[in-house]
């Protein structure tokens, strides 16, 4: 923490064996892209929390690494140092196409920065797929909530029902819920609805949040 943020990149690249004619171009570009150019004579030290998280992401960065693990990367940021965090990681992944493993139990930021997931009790892995993956092995099906504009026929029920890849519907007047086999069922129980005479006002397949999948899980893991 005594040195600045500038000799802390310098440093770190050295190690790494960046090319001497290279390394001063990498550090200022790095303390430009992490919000550091103003400090970057500063000892590290007096940075705040957020500050010493942007530049341990910079430093991660200085040898071009194409994979990345981070451990708890938010963990003790309040929420503005923790939302510039997250938005970092998220550029890395998605703008510079490199691989990051990410550790964390926030499952608002797993949902939000990941694609794949792994969730892992007592050592053991438990489950690894995107979230949309993970739901369809944990429940049977997808429901999805419709709204009518006004009450339809008496048959409308029952011939909803008897739409392919329609697996239950409740509710009554407005109101539906429907359970389809796959995600890919919807545009028929769409056009299911509208030849029963449903004026259709919105439909909203349920998705299942990473606490839903995560909890699950660990429910099915200790039966």
């Amino acid at each position: 923490e005594r040195l600045t943020a500038r000799d802390n990149l310098t440093f770190f690249g050295t190690l790494y064996g960046v090319p001497a004619g290279d390394l001063p171009r990498r550090v200022s570009d790095l303390l430009e892209r992490f919000g550091l150019t103003e400090r970057a004579d500063d000892r590290a030290g007096g940075f705040s929390k957020g500050m010493k998280q942007r530049l341990a992401l910079a430093r991660s960065l200085i040898h071009h690494p194409p994979v990345l693990f981070f451990d708890e990367p938010t963990a003790g940021l309040d929420p503005e140092a923790a939302r510039q965090v997250t938005t970092l990681i998220e550029d890395l992944s998605r703008q510079d196409g490199r691989t990051v493993f990410l550790c964390t139990h926030n499952l608002e930021e797993a949902q939000r920065l990941c694609d794949r997931v792994a969730v892992i009790n007592k050592g053991r892995l438990l489950a690894v797929g995107t979230a949309e993956q993970l739901a369809r092995g944990l429940w049977e099906g997808l429901w999805v909530d419709v709204m009518l504009q006004t009450t339809p026929g008496a048959d409308f029920a029952a011939r909803v029902r008897a739409v392919r890849g329609v697996l239950d519907l409740t509710g009554s007047g407005e109101h539906y819920a429907v359970q389809v086999q796959e995600q890919a069922a919807v545009p028929a129980l769409v056009a299911g609805m509208v030849a029963a005479g449903g004026q259709i006002m919105r439909v909203a397949p349920r998705e299942h949040s990473l606490q839903d999948i995560y909890f699950k899980l660990q429910e099915e893991a200790r039966s």
